[in-house]
């Protein structure tokens, strides 16, 4: 029993270098797209950054270890029951006293004048409970009543609550990471596809009936029809880009982010980055993304459990994916969405729960 708590081998030093530099970088970039909002909201050019670190960096750190000095393998057997504590401060965000809603959704919690999302804390207990139930036999993958049938059911318990919020961009970004959890679990080619279609007909019918999803997209295709209105922002990301060239206009000299870029430290943070440092710094980034990614798949075709192995491929599924979707929503590859960019963007929860995770699959790459 006590086997389960020792170590085997060392830990990925390249996959914990890459993060570090994740971390450091988000830091450094949020404390420059942050400062004169900071300024003009608190009097204190560095609030933002401040809390950032207190309810973000440092509740990352303590999830970070936890994770890295317990076999990861013990969080098996937690993850239904976290995944229904985390469904339940979901839906707990609808209620008129611990809910409260910001920029038009209903995404947060206010417990005891501590503010989280909940959504980000689903993010991880799913991806570790779908972990944990596939990788409990190959009717998982292969059966349609045992497998295809409790998957789809599962992921309307997380996916429903999230597009009510609405964040149907989060949900969609779940759907994928648990749709390459699922090919990574051997599950029929046929089985993924119908998920696809299913997923395809959701979003289309929910543009179809939701005014400000249809704008989005008309704002996509024609980013010039109303550069006051509906496409107001891209044209302003795509415009801060723009401006940056090839080496940027300076560390902390963006002028897009004072005045004219809606959610510098947030949705369009890719933006102010590109600005400041150029296609050079943006490259850069883009570049330590990559290697964090391939790092954690490497560790998660090496991990010696199945449930490792769909642990680390849906968590670096997860970021791969989103920050592919920010990053071209910034460059107008994508209609705009409301996603954060990982360990870069605002967000004490978010970066708290990818350390958590990071930590994880660093416990994962020392049993390889």
């Amino acid at each position: 029993m006590f086997s389960k708590f020792t170590r085997s081998s060392s830990p990925d030093y390249a996959f914990i270098i890459f993060l570090t530099v994740l971390v450091v970088f988000g830091l450094v970039m949020l404390a420059s797209a942050s400062s004169d909002l900071s300024q003009s909201k608190f009097g204190d050019s560095y609030y933002y950054l401040k809390h950032q670190i207190l309810f973000g960096l440092l509740p990352g750190l303590i999830g970070f270890f936890i994770a890295f000095f317990f076999n990861y393998q013990i969080w098996k057997k937690w993850g239904l029951l976290l995944l229904v504590v985390s469904i339940a401060l979901l839906l707990l965000v609808f209620t008129p006293l611990l809910g409260f809603k910001a920029f038009g959704s209903e995404r947060w919690l206010d417990i005891g004048g501590f503010g989280f999302q909940p959504g980000e804390f689903v993010k991880a207990t799913f991806l570790l409970y779908m972990a944990a139930w596939m990788s409990k036999g190959q009717n998982r993958s292969k059966s349609f009543t045992e497998g295809l049938l409790p998957f789809l059911i599962l992921i309307a318990c997380v996916l429903v609550p999230l597009v009510l919020q609405p964040a149907t961009t989060t949900a969609v970004l779940i759907l994928l990471a648990a749709l390459a959890m699922y090919f990574a679990a051997g599950a029929k080619i046929r089985f993924i596809v119908l998920v696809v279609l299913l997923g395809a007909l959701a979003v289309i019918s929910l543009i179809l009936i939701t005014p400000y999803r249809m704008q989005r997209i008309l704002g996509f295709l024609d980013p010039s029809s109303d550069p006051l209105g509906k496409t107001y922002q891209i044209n302003q990301t795509l415009t801060a880009i723009g401006s940056g060239g090839i080496w940027g206009v300076g560390y902390g000299r963006s002028t897009t982010k004072l005045n004219y870029l809606p959610e510098p430290i947030g949705d369009s943070i890719f933006a102010v980055i590109g600005e400041e440092l150029g296609f050079v710094g943006s490259l850069t980034l883009i570049i330590f993304f990559l290697l964090f990614i391939w790092r954690g798949l490497a560790i998660a075709r090496a991990a010696p459990d199945p449930f490792g192995r769909l642990l680390g491929t849906g968590f670096m599924a997860l970021v791969g994916l989103q920050a592919f979707v920010h990053i071209g929503a910034n460059t107008g590859l994508i209609p705009l969405t409301g996603v954060p960019l990982p360990f870069i963007s605002y967000g004490g929860t978010a970066l708290a729960v990818l350390l958590t995770m990071s930590g994880l699959v660093v416990n994962i790459s020392m049993r390889r």
